[in-house]
């Protein structure tokens, strides 16, 4: 069973049979900021940029670590009423502290759960100032051109190769993926069902999960899928994700999640539409987490469960187990 890391700026999943003495590659000491710089204190690198500091490669080779390190202890505020001799930390307590217990992650299949919004009045301004000018220009008055479907045209929906024949073709089902294509660390799979795979033609060659009609012709009305430009930074208490799309559309824009999955769509100006799903290294709060809307970008604050710092944004994906062919088997008939 592999386990993950929590050893600093590793986060990988190692398997503890295979746990050597420099398996893994850390940071033995802790973050330092100062002067708009950071670094860790166990070596020299600086940097004023927060993503390029989490990706500072360890100075450490060490034995990988799973067990959560635990919470500081927090020193007793003394007010002004309080007798002088009095000790700020209780050190018998401290000694005899017990170990923090580990939160138990929670299944990535738990219901999801759509983040509170919230929208800025410059975003609602601009929107409607788009509105106006899209009417200005008429556009509205076009009506829909009709095409003609021509005989061998593929159908338009992901993962169904069906082609049109004649008109009994539009009677038929067709089965398709509804989501988008994901690639991430080496996998591959789609974001309507989970059936990774690090082969792309295994990947291709899936079948659909979802029945509908054909799609001979696709609407020039519907959704771009575009990549927009994100990155993500942290706190000791919260993790934000920014997302850099102009004109964000409130009604038609969502983030939903769970413990540790975070599902976001998000539809801006021009008909272009964002799309991901993240596996998230840690634990949140979904309660207290939420998305924020402004002309410029999106922003998703999420409430840490635990204040620890995570390695990265998304849980590194599991190892494929290797095949052990039984001992004492023999191709060779007695």
């Amino acid at each position: 069973m592999s386990l993950l890391c929590y050893n600093k700026s590793c986060g990988q999943r190692f398997d503890p049979d295979e746990n050597s003495d420099d398996a893994c590659t850390y940071h033995p000491g802790v973050p330092v900021f100062h002067d708009a710089l950071k670094g860790w204190s166990c070596c020299k690198r600086r940097t004023t940029d927060f993503s390029d500091f989490l990706s500072i490669v360890g100075c450490t080779k060490g034995r990988h670590n799973n067990v959560k390190p635990p919470e500081p202890v927090k020193p007793e505020v003394k007010t002004s009423s309080e007798s002088v001799t009095t000790p700020k930390i209780n050190e018998n307590v401290v000694q005899n502290r017990k170990p923090v217990e580990t939160i138990i992650r929670p299944s990535p299949d738990d219901p999801m759960v759509k983040l509170e919004q919230k929208v800025s009045l410059t975003l609602k301004k601009a929107l409607e100032k788009l509105a106006l000018t899209v009417c200005n220009n008429g556009s509205e008055n076009k009506g829909p051109e009709t095409k003609e479907i021509m005989i061998g045209t593929t159908c338009k929906n992901a993962g169904c190769n069906k082609t049109f024949q004649d008109t009994s073709s539009n009677e038929e089902i067709c089965v398709h993926h509804s989501g988008v294509p994901i690639f991430h660390e080496g996998m591959k799979y789609w974001s309507c069902c989970k059936r990774k795979t690090s082969d792309f033609n295994s990947f291709l060659a899936q079948a659909g999960c979802t029945q509908s009609k054909h799609v001979w012709i696709k609407a020039e009305t519907g959704n771009k899928i575009v990549a927009c430009r994100h990155d993500w930074h942290q706190t000791g208490g919260q993790v934000t994700i920014t997302i850099y799309s102009k004109n964000a559309i409130p009604e038609q824009s969502y983030v939903e999640a769970n413990s540790t999955v975070l599902n976001i769509h998000i539809i801006f100006e021009r008909d272009q539409k964002f799309e991901q799903r993240l596996n998230l290294w840690g634990v949140i709060d979904v309660s207290k987490s939420q998305m924020s809307m402004t002309p410029a970008k999106v922003e998703i604050t999420m409430k840490k469960a635990e204040p620890v710092l995570w390695s990265r944004l998304e849980l590194p994906a599991p190892e494929p187990q290797k095949e052990v062919q039984p001992q004492g088997s023999s191709d060779e008939e007695d």
